[in-house]
């Protein structure tokens, strides 16, 4: 009876056959390590456990593994093993018709599979450690190295070791051009003999077909690859099973479908059993090994007891769903979001009680992900610009590097993306600077000061990554200078040139005294109000220039076709010696044919004009396709760059196509833009870049005097606006940089916050005394500047979403901008042909991206959304969607508050608003509970460290409980199928 159930393949998972002997009855309950039933494992489990949780991760890391399943299959010609899925980190399989590889997803493994895998595990034969430089000598150790009861006859050893040794048939990926030329010479060719035939040896060294595999590319360095052979076989009355682990990598010729060294071996051969057994075991091992907690445990264990406490470990973790709640044959695709092995081996089970204290824990650890509090940059040295040194010895190391860095053409999309977004804005804030100060500051000094500012900011600043520019609140506060300089008959450059002065001072006195501390306080709320206010000002700039067009470019709403006819423009002349409004000659614009063409009846529009005429009629002043035709550039120049954005994760062309396209996505969309216009010709406005190097209001100089024109207590007076001025400066200079140094980010280089302040602080001297405009950090164009350098893997697994690696820090895409910018003087013939609208439709880009990336978007839509349809947010679970709101409705109501501040007249006092929203932030304390404000914000930095010396005997507390599990949704353990067959 025992050799019957053994040759039915360890049938415990059928309830009619007999169990085999020496089986444990309790065997399926051991497997989860239940508090219920005690499990003999249970001392290797944690044994197990506590190996994985000394490991320190950021070490040593486990080689990749590329694992391989070869099926024993029948065909017309004999046995032959086939490659009939593959696993990187997820599955592929090979569609049934045998010519291409399904798409990656999760595998959904039968509960029995996992049961019998572990009895093989139990009962077959394990080498650790093994010494054998050839597939050969392996199947031949592995052999010999049988128990005395599984071992096999001479003549089964032989035909054994002849099937082993067969060459298998892999199913190589091939490039669209491969396919392509295999189809049209298929017909001509006959039948395929590339592929191996069923009876080939293996091969010692690769095949052709490996080296050409496009699977490569795929695949990271120091992959190493896993085998899983898997059979039935007419001549074996008993299972044959083998684990192979090596003790190095070795090549093994053409077994593997990409030359890789192999490290893991597992064989199953038996007579027949199931439909599927052995396939879904083999299944089972290579899901085993893809998993990094298991792949380590089977690196490092020494004993069979060790692989098999590894199994437990696994089988702690699954989560079961149900038959007959979903279909088995659906294959779910890769999640975007996977718990990494760290979270996987800290994460126990816990009381409830306990549960929702390390909720607050992990709410309070992902906020700080976002804020420099405990950062080094900000700690305090107690000496007069101390932080300002450290600032300096922490970045003079990296200072060649960030020349060097920026060798990847991925800077120059960045660089021609910034330069358009630079110019544009220079332009647009030049304008309303000449607009609000007669001419005082126009689009000439926008260009030069920002050249020059932002040109010494990137070689000496601590964030070279920030790029300077004018700002709507910089903006507001000059507008409102200069009114006030009109009505007390102040000379309007030099009071500024006072405070620019004092602003200097007072920046260097927060310098030395390290309030760039103060940044501490600046949470999400501020971050993100202050954010959401940059972006509104850039969307409604933008959406304002375009609607400006229907004045300069205005529709005849009462136009009809039927009309035409009378629809006629003519120039009116004045007749010579006679007023404009005597005996006026009137010549019409479409006149008679006959009438000689040197008539000064065909007087364009401008020369009309220049010889004093005027227009006369129902259509000169009407040009409808102009604004029409500019509002479908604006509208396309936006949709073209959103879409090449995201052309990265689209399903066409090959990954590094994409790539390329994704990082040009906004360069490609204005030169179509461009494209489109000039193929049209119509008449858009175009880009202007002034072309002479003088001021812009002629009776200025470029040096500004400081006495003279003003009494003499005007530069003890302006140290008053100063103030509002250097609290302006700070908060927007700071919370751009906090924002920019985030954690998630993945900057190595450093912060340089006292660094930045004070560079900040020494420009607005020189730009002060030249008359330039004054310049800070720009939120929406700095966070568009480290968006086009981000920094993903190269080469990722199938399934898997390129890893984010961080940002690419340097300083010449800055430094290249800001050179550009300044000689754009020179460059007006060819600047001009970039219509305005596409340049609005950039703005408008940039604005709808930043306000995209900050959580207060997100719960804004909430409001608008059905319970049933919001999405799965991390806070959503552990706040009540009522408390949600009101954090939403009340950071609402300060950004109104801010925008109603900067548009009216009370917009002097825009600076001191926004120091209050800290204030504002640390109420809310007494409305929303630390819970809260965990998940929805952070904590300031008092209540942090009180928080944490109050948690420091509930952490250890914890770690001495035990309790419930973890919820589904939060643990993501590796999912099963549990068969009904």
């Amino acid at each position: 009876m025992p050799r019957v159930a053994r040759a039915a393949f360890w049938a415990a998972d059928t309830p009619s056959q007999p169990r085999p002997e020496g089986s444990n009855p309790e065997a399926p309950y051991q497997a989860f390590d239940c508090s219920m039933f005690t499990s003999s494992m249970a001392p290797a489990a944690d044994q197990a456990s506590a190996t994985l949780q000394q490991e320190d991760w950021g070490d040593t890391t486990c080689p990749l593994l590329f694992v391989q399943l070869n099926q024993l299959l029948s065909t017309p010609a004999g046995l032959e093993w086939r490659e009939t899925a593959r696993w990187m980190k997820f599955e592929e399989k090979v569609e049934d018709g045998g010519e291409r590889w399904s798409a990656p997803h999760i595998p959904a493994l039968p509960l029995h599979s996992l049961f019998q895998l572990r009895m093989c595990l139990q009962k077959g034969t394990m080498l650790l450690d093994l010494d054998a430089p050839s597939f050969k000598e392996i199947i031949d150790k592995a052999l010999s190295m049988q128990s005395e009861e599984a071992e096999l006859q001479p003549e089964l050893r032989e035909r054994l070791t002849a099937l082993l040794l067969r060459q298998p048939r892999h199913q190589p990926t091939k490039s669209p051009l491969q396919l392509l030329a295999e189809l049209g010479l298929s017909p001509c060719r006959g039948d395929d003999k590339s592929q191996s035939e069923p009876r080939a040896q293996l091969s010692e060294t690769p095949l052709k077909e490996q080296l050409r595999n496009q699977f490569k590319k795929k695949v990271p360095p120091g992959t190493e690859a896993a085998h899983v052979a898997v059979g039935e076989v007419e001549f074996l009355e008993e299972p044959f099973t083998v684990f192979i682990r090596l003790r190095r990598g070795v090549a093994l010729g053409s077994l593997a479908e990409v030359t890789l060294p192999s490290r893991f071996l597992f064989i199953l051969l038996g007579p027949r059993a199931k439909v599927k057994a052995y396939h879904e075991v083999g299944r089972a091992m290579a899901t085993l090994l893809t998993d990094k907690l298991f792949q380590r445990v089977a690196r490092q264990a020494e004993h069979r007891e060790d692989l098999i406490a590894g199994m437990e470990a696994f089988l702690h973790e699954l989560t079961v769903l149900p038959p007959g709640k979903w279909d088995p044959s659906t294959r779910i695709p890769p999640s975007s979001c996977l718990l990494s092995p760290h979270r996987r081996t800290t994460m126990h089970p816990q009381d409830r009680q306990s549960h929702d204290n390390r909720d607050m824990a992990a709410a309070g650890d992902r906020a700080s992900l976002g804020h420099p509090h405990s950062r080094q940059e900000l700690e305090r040295t107690g000496r007069l610009f101390g932080g300002l040194l450290r600032d300096i010895r922490r970045k003079a190391p990296w200072y060649s590097s960030d020349f060097s860095d920026a060798l990847h053409p991925q800077c120059l999309s960045a660089v021609l993306y910034i330069y358009l977004a630079t110019i544009t804005n220079a332009i647009t804030f030049g304008g309303m600077l000449g607009d609000e100060t007669a001419n005082m500051q126009g689009v000439l000094e926008s260009f030069l000061g920002t050249a020059f500012a932002g040109s010494i900011f990137c070689l000496f600043a601590g964030q070279p990554l920030t790029i300077l520019s004018s700002t709507g609140p910089v903006l507001v506060f000059e507008r409102l200078l200069f009114s006030f300089s009109q009505d007390h008959s102040l000379d309007y450059l030099e009071f500024r040139l006072w405070i620019g002065l004092w602003v200097a001072f007072f920046g260097m006195v927060l310098v030395a005294t390290e309030a760039s501390r103060l940044v501490r306080y600046f949470t999400r709320f501020t971050e993100e109000s202050f954010c959401a206010l940059i972006s509104l000002i850039f969307i409604y700039d933008s959406l304002k220039k375009m609607l400006s067009l229907a004045d300069t470019f205005p529709i005849n709403w009462q136009y009809h076709l039927d009309n035409i006819t009378s629809y006629s423009c003519i120039c009116i002349l004045p007749s010579p010696g006679h007023s404009s409004t005597g005996n006026d000659t009137l010549f019409s614009s479409p006149l008679a044919p006959e009438q000689p063409p040197t008539t000064p009846a065909r007087l364009s529009r401008s020369q009309c004009l220049g010889r004093g005429g005027h227009l006369l009629g129902t259509s000169c002043h009407y040009v409808p396709d102009i604004t029409l035709f500019s509002f479908l550039l604006f509208g396309g120049t936006f949709l073209s760059c959103t879409t090449l954005k995201r052309f990265r994760s689209s399903r066409y062309f090959p990954a590094g196509v994409r790539k390329l396209v994704s990082d040009f996505a906004v360069i490609l969309a204005i030169l179509a833009s461009c494209a489109v216009d000039a193929t049209l010709g119509l008449e858009t406005p175009k880009l202007i870049v002034p072309s002479e190097l003088k001021p812009t209001n002629p009776t200025r100089g470029w040096i500004i005097l400081p006495f003279g024109a003003n009494p003499w207590w005007v530069c003890l007076v302006s140290a008053v606006p100063a103030v509002l001025v250097t609290i302006l400066i700070f908060m927007d200079q700071q919370i751009t940089a906090v924002i920019l140094n985030r954690r998630e980010y993945k900057l190595q280089k450093g912060a340089g916050f006292h660094l930045d302040l004070l560079c900040v602080s020494l420009l607005m001297v020189i730009t002060s005394a030249t008359g330039l405009p004054w310049y800070v950090s720009a939120t929406v164009i700095s966070l568009a500047h480290m968006e086009s350098l981000r920094k993903e893997s190269a080469s990722s697994t199938p399934g898997e979403h390129p890893e984010f690696l961080g940002i690419r820090e340097q300083r010449l895409t800055g430094l290249a901008v800001f050179v550009l910018t300044g000689v754009s003087v020179f460059m007006a013939p060819i600047l001009k042909h970039i219509p305005m609208p596409v340049l609005y439709g950039v703005f408008l880009h940039m604005g709808v991206v930043a306000l995209n990336s900050i959580q207060l978007t997100d719960r804004v839509r909430l409001l608008l959304m059905p319970a049933k349809h919001q999405p799965d947010l991390d806070y959503l679970r552990h706040v009540p969607l009522r408390r949600v709101h009101l954090f939403t409705i009340i950071q609402l109501l300060c950004l109104a508050l801010l925008w109603v501040l900067k548009s009216t007249v009370a917009a002097i006092i825009f600076p001191v608003m926004l120091l209050a929203l800290v204030g504002i932030r640390k109420g809310l304390e007494r409305v929303f509970s630390l819970h809260d404000l965990h998940w929805l914000d952070s904590l300031l930095p008092e209540t942090a460290r009180k928080e944490a010396e109050g948690k420091q005997p509930r952490k250890q507390k914890e770690v001495e409980s035990n309790g419930e599990e973890t919820e589904l949704m939060h643990r993501r353990g590796p999912a099963i199928n549990i068969s009904v067959n």
